[in-house]
C-alpha cells in the first residue's frame, strides 16, 4: 500500500477511542504517524480539529476526521481488506452490536473506575498530566494532576456514575469478564480468527480498564484470556477465519442476552425517550435496578443509526431470530 505521505493520528494513551482507531490502522497496515496531542502541538491539532477531542486522524491532503467509529467506517470503504466485517450479514450486524455496546456502555465502567477511586484518579491523572504537558518538571507534577482530576471527576455524571449507580455499573463489568473469559477459550478474536469491527469497540474500553489499578487488578484476578485478547488487539492480525454463528452461538449469546439485552438497550432506549420528551434526566431500569443520568444527544444518534443498520439487512430471517432469542429483537424495531 503506497501512500505519499502516511496518515497522522493526534491521541492519547488514556483515550480508548484513540487506541481503538490506532489497533484499526495497524491491523490494516496503513501507515500513519502516532502523535500525543498536548500543549506542544495544540496549533497544529487546532488546524484540522473541528471538534476538542481526540481522536483525529490527519490524511495525506489535509483532510481529517473524528469520532472513532465514522473513522473506522471512512477507512474500511477506501482499504476494505482484510475486512473487518464478517461476511454473514447476521455476523456482521452482530459484530456492528457489540462495536455499539462497547463504544457506549463499555466507557462507563472505563471511566467509573478511573474516576472514582483514589488510586486510580491519582494513576490516570499523573499519566494525563504528563502526557499533556511535556517537560513538566517534578515540583509542577502534584499541581498538575489536581488539575486534571478537578476536571474529570466532575465528568463522571456524563456517564451515570454515581454511589446510586456503582452496583450497576461493576455489577456489568465483572459479568462482561465472566461472559468473555469463557467466549475467548480457543479462539484469538470474538468472531473467530480475526478482529471485526465489535473486537476494535469492545477491546478499547478494556484496555484502558487493564492500565488502572482497581480494573486491572480484576481483570488479571479474573480473566487471564480476556487480558490476553486486549494485548493482541493492540496490534491484531488476522489468524484465521471468522467462524459461524453455530461455533459462537454458546458462549457469545451470554453477552448479547446479559448485557446487551438487559443493560446496554435499555439504556440507550431510556436515554433516546428522554431526549425525544425534552426531559432533563435519563430514568432506565437496569437489570431490576433504577438508573439515572443526564441525556446525551450523541448516544439517541448512535442508537438511531444501529437502528438504520439493522433496517438495511436485506434477508433479516437468521439475524432476527438470534436477536429474538437474546431479547435484543424489541429494542431495535421499536
Amino acid at each position: 500500500m503506497s501512500q505519499q505521505a502516511p496518515y497522522r493520528i493526534f491521541g492519547s494513551e488514556l483515550s480508548p477511542y484513540s487506541v481503538k482507531v490506532r489497533s484499526y490502522f495497524r491491523y490494516k497496515q496503513i501507515p500513519h504517524e502516532w502523535t500525543v496531542r498536548s500543549s506542544a502541538n495544540e496549533e497544529e491539532f487546532r488546524k484540522y480539529a473541528k471538534l476538542p477531542l481526540v481522536p483525529l486522524v490527519v490524511a495525506p491532503d489535509g483532510s481529517a476526521l473524528q469520532d472513532s467509529t465514522p473513522i473506522l467506517e471512512h477507512y474500511e470503504a477506501r482499504f476494505p481488506e482484510p475486512s473487518i466485517h464478517p461476511s454473514d450479514r447476521a455476523l456482521a450486524f452482530l459484530s456492528a452490536l457489540l462495536e455499539e455496546y462497547g463504544d457506549e456502555w463499555g466507557n462507563k465502567p472505563m471511566f467509573h473506575y478511573r474516576w472514582t477511586y483514589e488510586a486510580d484518579r491519582a494513576s490516570a491523572g499523573e499519566r494525563l498530566a504528563r502526557s499533556m504537558m511535556p517537560g513538566l518538571d517534578e515540583a509542577s507534577v502534584a499541581g498538575a494532576v489536581e488539575m486534571v482530576c478537578s476536571r474529570m471527576v466532575p465528568r463522571l455524571k456524563l456517564v451515570g456514575s454515581s454511589d446510586a449507580t456503582r452496583a450497576t455499573i461493576e455489577g456489568s463489568f465483572a459479568r462482561q469478564l465472566a461472559i468473555l473469559e469463557q467466549h475467548l477459550a480457543g479462539r484469538p478474536y470474538l468472531f473467530g480468527g480475526r478482529p471485526a469491527f465489535g473486537d476494535f469497540g469492545l477491546f478499547a474500553q478494556l484496555h484502558q480498564c487493564s492500565t488502572d489499578p482497581t480494573p486491572g487488578a480484576l481483570l488479571r484476578a479474573r480473566a487471564p484470556r480476556v487480558l490476553a485478547w486486549i494485548e493482541r488487539m493492540l496490534d491484531p492480525k488476522a489468524e484465521g477465519p471468522f467462524e459461524d454463528w453455530p461455533a459462537l452461538a454458546t458462549t457469545l449469546e451470554p453477552l448479547l442476552r446479559e448485557e446487551v439485552a438487559a443493560v446496554f438497550f435499555p439504556w440507550t432506549v431510556a436515554n433516546a425517550a428522554a431526549l425525544a420528551e425534552g426531559k432533563a434526566e435519563v430514568s432506565a431500569v437496569i437489570r431490576g435496578e433504577p438508573f439515572t443520568q443526564e441525556p446525551q444527544k450523541y448516544h439517541a444518534k448512535s442508537l438511531a443509526a444501529l437502528r438504520a443498520r439493522h433496517a438495511a439487512v436485506a434477508d433479516r430471517r437468521a439475524l432476527d431470530a438470534i436477536l429474538a432469542a437474546t431479547g435484543c429483537l424489541p429494542f431495535l424495531v421499536a
